[in-house]
This record gives structure tokens, sequence and C-alpha cells, in this order.
């Protein structure tokens, strides 16, 4: 099973992949591979940051000076 990379290492692979589809310089076939993954990446990184946005949400105020992160039930 191959793992899933950071949010952080999908950025990075995505500008990567950016960088050589705007070059001009790859030919159609490993342009269309590069655009299929780079939508799979993308999806790697919604995920992720929906995550990220959920446990924010989770966030509760509980005093001035206190936090708390409430499980989502």
């Amino acid at each position: 099973m191959k793992l899933q990379p950071s949010f952080e290492e999908a950025i990075e692979q995505l500008d990567k992949m950016i960088s050589s589809l705007e070059s001009g310089n790859l030919p159609l076939e490993e342009s269309m591979k590069a655009f299929e993954e780079g939508m799979k990446l993308v999806s790697v990184c919604q995920k992720q940051l929906s995550k990220a946005e959920t446990k924010l949400q989770l966030l509760v105020r509980q005093s001035e000076d206190q936090w708390e992160l409430k499980e989502m039930e």
C-alpha cells in the first residue's frame, strides 16, 4: 500500500509538476500523466485541509486563557 504524502510534500510535488507543465517541454503523454497525478495530489491536499479545518472548528474556548479540543462524536 502506497503512503500518502504529507500536505507539504504534496504541495512541493505539485509545484514541480506545474513548473514542468508550464515549461512546455513535456511530450503530450507525459503532460497528461503529470496532470492526472497532480489532480490526485490536489485531492490529497483537499482531504488534509478538510481534516485540519474540522479540528480547528472543534477547538472551543473554555476560558480566557484555556482552550480545549473536543473530539467529534
